[in-house]
């Protein structure tokens, strides 16, 4: 008799076991989809602020190699701000310092999640690099 008890009771486990296991499964696919629309939502905002950062450098750089006005820069950034997304009312700042361009762009993109609001902030000065310097 001892025998069947101890078979009863490990019936019992095992059917209590299946459940939880299936309760982690649901709750490992819920956060795994979580993160992934949370990764949909931003990657393509942080992308193109990567981009609007390398095309910023090129234009610092084509502005010194040219001669061109730090004001030069501005617009062009200006112009290509659709291409990146870039709101309309970034802050655009351009100076020239020692030979050198840079060129500061400032914005703030929300990032809408279900129940809230992520806001991706841009900030980023690029300058010309030294050996492009026409004298």
């Amino acid at each position: 008799m001892p025998i069947t008890i101890m078979n009863h009771q490990a019936i019992t486990l095992k059917s209590s076991e299946r459940g939880g296991a299936r309760l982690k499964f649901i709750i490992a696919i819920v956060v795994f989809v979580v993160i992934v629309y949370a990764g949909y939502l931003y990657i393509p905002v942080a992308v193109d602020g990567a981009y609007l950062k390398d095309a910023m450098q090129n234009k610092v750089d084509a502005a010194v190699a040219q001669g061109y006005d730090p004001n030069w820069v501005t617009e062009q950034i200006k112009k290509s701000g659709p291409e990146f997304h870039m709101p309309d009312n970034a802050t655009i700042t351009s100076t020239q310092k020692d030979n050198r361009v840079e060129v500061r762009v400032q914005f703030t993109r929300p990032i809408s999640f279900p129940g809230f609001t992520y806001n991706y902030d841009f900030d980023y000065t690029a300058k010309s690099t030294a050996f492009l310097t026409i004298k």
